[in-house]
């Protein structure tokens, strides 16, 4: 396996896709189920295969052998997922502060009530 030492690795946007079916899914998935979950894009087998194959290298994927099928399912949650992505962005600014002032900026009262909640 490829070691990602450089932070949090990107996702495509059919990575993306195949992520967020894995990360809605209450068990592991085999690739035809990611196929059929993504059905609408009409992607082959070996298409499903190969991003699944990347996602793997890229340590955001486990495969799991049951027989003769494979069953993957992610290495973290969505949210550690996003979470690494930010995290990775602040240690990539040159000014944190001014970084997290201007995210604090972007978000609803709501959010940032909710923020403050989390910080008490």
């Amino acid at each position: 396996m490829v070691a990602y030492d450089g932070g949090v690795p990107s996702l495509g946007e059919l990575e993306r896709a195949v992520m967020g079916v894995l990360w809605e899914a209450t068990h592991d998935l085999t690739a035809r189920d990611v196929q059929d979950a993504l059905a609408d894009r009409e992607l082959a087998t070996t298409t499903v295969l190969t991003v699944l194959g990347r996602l793997e290298r890229k340590q955001l994927v486990r495969r799991i052998r049951d027989g003769r099928a494979h069953h993957y399912r992610p290495v973290a949650s969505r949210e550690d997922h996003v979470a690494e992505l930010m995290s990775d962005a602040l240690d990539g600014a040159s000014d944190r502060g001014a970084a997290l002032a201007r995210f604090l900026g972007s978000m609803s009262e709501d959010e940032r009530k909710n923020l403050r909640d989390l910080l008490d």
